[in-house]
């Protein structure tokens, strides 16, 4: 991967005082030289907390902007000089997308639409919309408004025009040590002798803060415009992670809670007749190519009807694996 990625480039994050966004600038600070570096969220006291971290002093790239993707204006402002966009911001917080279901629609959906409209006003020459595995079949609101979401963007590249703003997306799972992550509840459960688990067959694609940054990162400099990237990581058992922060302690299963899947899939057999397989990762190509330009090509395509599900996974962790993973979340 270039070292000049970032290089003289000005970069904004939207949600980027979340756990991607701090790590997102931790990484570029540490390892690329950017003109600047913005961080666009809406809540000042997280953006102050940030701020003691990553100070905006004469000498630093970062700067703090307050705003909502929600509103158009201010994103065109923010946008104004921007070379890249990565939009990691949304509600994901399944039981609060479910009950607040037309919040979800403004910051997922709507929220969406006014990124690719500013960045196509603003001259943005690329943007990375963060997705999830929950956007493939989606049997929840935050699944189905990043379906949504992922679709935008992809045929976000059509209304571009001679702008050349290009649009991908980046689609993982689970990540280690994100916010709403069950770790935390595991640990806070272990004290009295038990944990609860949902359902022992349950399987979840797992990933690492710093790993999935590093592959946004790489997805940067290697995206032409309608991609949706995945990346190939490994599976792991809940039951394994239970045992892994929980050593010894009783499981007591619960069912499965609405909106819940047993196991989760990266790439839909549907998809399967339009994705290359790469090394280390899949690329899907989009359907309508209504824009031309370079498309991706690399890689061999992979059979019609195969699916990247996390119970079919060739990758799996250990419970020793997991315990390493989590205790370097928590340590580091």
């Amino acid at each position: 991967m270039s070292k000049s990625i970032f290089s003289g480039k000005s970069i904004l994050v939207t949600g980027g005082t979340g756990s991607f966004g701090k790590k997102f600038v931790e990484l570029v600070l540490a390892e690329y030289d950017p003109e600047k570096l913005v961080i666009f969220s809406r809540d000042e006291l997280k953006q102050y907390d940030m701020r003691q971290q990553f100070p905006d002093d004469q000498k630093s790239p970062i700067r703090y902007f307050i705003g909502d993707v929600r509103d158009r204006d201010r994103l065109r402002r923010a946008f104004h000089g921007v070379d890249v966009v990565v939009h990691a911001a949304a509600l994901k917080q399944i039981p609060a997308c479910e009950y607040n279901p037309f919040e979800a629609v403004q910051t997922n959906i709507m929220g969406a639409r006014n990124v690719i409209d500013a960045a196509i006003d603003c001259g943005v020459k690329q943007v990375i919309a963060l997705s999830t595995d929950k956007a493939v079949s989606p049997v929840n609101l935050y699944g189905a408004t990043k379906q949504v979401a992922e679709k935008l963007f992809i045929q976000g590249n059509s209304y571009s025009g001679s702008a050349n703003t290009r649009f991908s997306c980046v689609r993982y799972g689970n990540v280690i040590g994100s916010r709403g992550s069950v770790i935390p509840l595991f640990r806070e459960q272990s004290k009295m002798g038990r944990v609860t688990v949902t359902d022992k067959r349950m399987t979840r694609f797992w990933i690492t803060l710093e790993q999935g940054v590093r592959f946004v990162v790489r997805c940067v400099d290697q995206g032409r415009g309608g991609e949706i990237f995945v990346p190939k990581i490994p599976s792991m058992r809940i039951t394994d992670l239970a045992e892994a922060i929980a050593p010894g302690c009783r499981m007591e299963f619960t069912g499965i809670r609405p909106g819940e899947k047993v196991h989760e899939v990266l790439v839909a057999e549907d998809e399967s007749r339009h994705t290359l397989e790469c090394d280390d990762m899949y690329v899907i190509t989009p359907v309508f190519n209504w824009w031309g330009g370079d498309r991706w090509q690399e890689g061999k395509s992979l059979a019609e009807g195969v699916r990247y599900a996390s119970e079919t996974n060739s990758q799996w962790i250990s419970v020793t694996e997991l315990r390493s993973l989590v205790g370097k979340q928590v340590d580091g």
